[in-house]
């Protein structure tokens, strides 16, 4: 069935292979095309992480023997792997192999592969035998070497610099990986699949494309010739159980006291900004605190790329365009944001403020939608109030300052400030809330607070979250209103006895 088409007798056959010359390992390029251009299928999710991954011993300057043990048997098993292939790509029929559901082509793949590694008769054991029947299953119908990475949950971020730099994030450090990809093709090839799956494209007209895995997954891809030494490629990896504020406060991102004061403010509708610098858990913390909107209402979430994971039933999802080639059809966050506004939104919530966007943004706060939120990059609340000064100017409005300031306060409630520190830990360091203005300046209150005392031996940084002594936060009245201010006084009165 999935043998060339023409064969006399109809089945599969594996006809005779040339051994390909030893200085073009890489012949099966042309294929690569090919199998790009199908239909992506992604692998079970109970796929095992091949042998094949192994991470770089910490710290690589000090660890030279493991690397140039994997450096060379990657090279004979790179080798191997590049003569079955194009063996396989001359046996398979791709266009019967697409009608099969994942699992049934996975099983063809193996068989097939397991013949010609009989009639090659390459001397493998059987380990390795499993690690390249599983590599070339995932090249052919998943992600090819990045199966294995995205594959676990451990890790926050995966860097690809090109076909041979492969780097990962796990615990809030950096790591290189033994993994690498045949070459820069294979490696543009799999990320045209990626983002193919979401209507988007990324080749040397349009090298820049941002993108989204099934699962939520961020990716952003930059391709030749902007990216001069190969594709780049970064997957923000979201973890298959989402996080909740209870598990953050296990993780000591935050206090139980903290928790319990994040969860009324999500609960009373007050507009929240979530401020933070890149990787410092924003979209997280976003996630977290949509857990805690009431089931009955109408949400309507903004992104660049959809990521947010919302568990309500009643959640209306967008997402921004890029232009054609043309250079026509773009559709910006702030046309998503304004059309929101007429489907009858009870909370809107945007990904990511970075331009103009913020002051529809601060509009629909200040007009019926309380409870909406968004996130913004910034070190501080006081640089965020800033930094969305700054957004509404790049929006070519001439407002006085005074007046863009009395529209910040009347909009925004609270700004949760979360920071990546130097251990590599993610910590909400600030609770704020914006309480009004003196004069021209807008005045801002701490409600709880992280303080570090020190580092441990094995250098991480050791704080605590306190409360700033408020015992009546500004949004005292709205947790009234919604009956939650016996909680709310409550999670107060904790945190300070801790404080004491």
């Amino acid at each position: 069935m999935f043998g060339k088409r023409g064969s006399d007798d109809g089945n599969r056959t594996i006809p005779e292979f040339r051994q390909p010359a030893p200085a073009a390992p890489a012949a099966a390029n042309p294929v690569e095309a090919a199998i790009a251009a199908r239909p992506a299928a992604l692998p079970p999710s109970g796929a095992p992480a091949t042998p094949a991954v192994r991470r770089a011993v910490e710290p690589p300057p000090l660890a030279p023997e493991p690397k140039t043990i994997q450096r060379q048997k990657s090279e004979t098993y790179y080798d191997t792997k590049s003569q079955v292939f194009a063996a396989l790509i001359d046996t398979i029929d791709l266009s019967q192999l697409a009608k099969l559901d994942p699992e049934s082509a996975r099983e063809e793949i193996r068989d097939i592969v397991n013949d010609i590694i009989a009639i090659k008769n390459f001397a493998m054991s059987i380990a390795e035998q499993e690690e390249l029947l599983e590599d070339i299953c995932n090249d052919v119908l998943g992600y090819g070497p990045l199966e294995p990475l995205l594959a676990r949950d451990d890790i926050a971020d995966i860097m690809v610099n090109g076909s041979k730099n492969v780097y990962i994030e796990v615990n809030g450090k950096v790591e290189q990986t033994g993994i690498r990809f045949r070459d820069n093709q294979q490696l543009l090839n799999i990320c045209q699949r990626i983002v193919s799956q979401v209507g988007r494209r990324v080749d040397e007209s349009s090298p820049i494309c941002d993108a989204r895995l099934p699962d939520g997954s961020r990716v952003n891809v930059i391709a030749p010739p902007l990216a001069i030494d190969g594709t780049a490629l970064t997957i923000r990896k979201f973890k298959k159980d989402k996080l909740t504020l209870d598990q953050l406060v296990k993780f000591g991102s935050i206090s139980p006291q903290g928790a319990e004061i994040l969860k009324i403010i999500g609960r009373v509708r007050c507009n929240i900004v979530i401020s933070g610098g890149t990787g410092s858990g924003k979209t997280t913390l976003l996630n977290c605190l949509t857990n805690y909107i009431d089931r009955e209402e109408r949400v309507i979430t903004c992104e660049d790329s959809a990521e947010l994971q919302l568990q309500q039933p009643h959640v209306v999802r967008l997402e921004t365009r890029p232009p054609n080639l043309e250079g026509e059809g773009e559709v910006t966050m702030r046309d998503l944001v304004k059309n929101c506004l007429r489907m009858r939104p009870e909370r809107i919530i945007v990904g990511e403020v970075r331009g103009p966007e913020v002051f529809d943004l601060l509009q629909a706060m200040n007009t019926g939608h309380d409870g909406s939120m968004g996130t913004i990059h910034s070190n501080s609340p006081r640089e965020c109030l800033n930094r969305i000064e700054s957004m509404i100017a790049m929006g070519g409005y001439t407002l006085p300052q005074k007046t863009v300031r009395e529209i910040v306060v009347g909009s925004v409630d609270v700004i949760i400030q979360a920071a990546r520190l130097r251990d590599g830990s993610r910590r909400i360091t600030h609770i704020t809330e914006v309480i009004g203005m003196e004069g021209d300046v807008i005045i801002t209150q701490d409600i709880v607070l992280y303080n570090i005392k020190g580092e441990d031996a094995n250098g991480r940084l050791l704080g605590e979250h306190v409360s700033t002594g408020i015992g009546r936060p500004h949004f005292w009245e709205r947790a009234r209103y919604y009956g939650e201010e016996q909680r709310l006084a409550v999670a107060l009165e904790a945190m300070e006895k801790r404080a004491d």
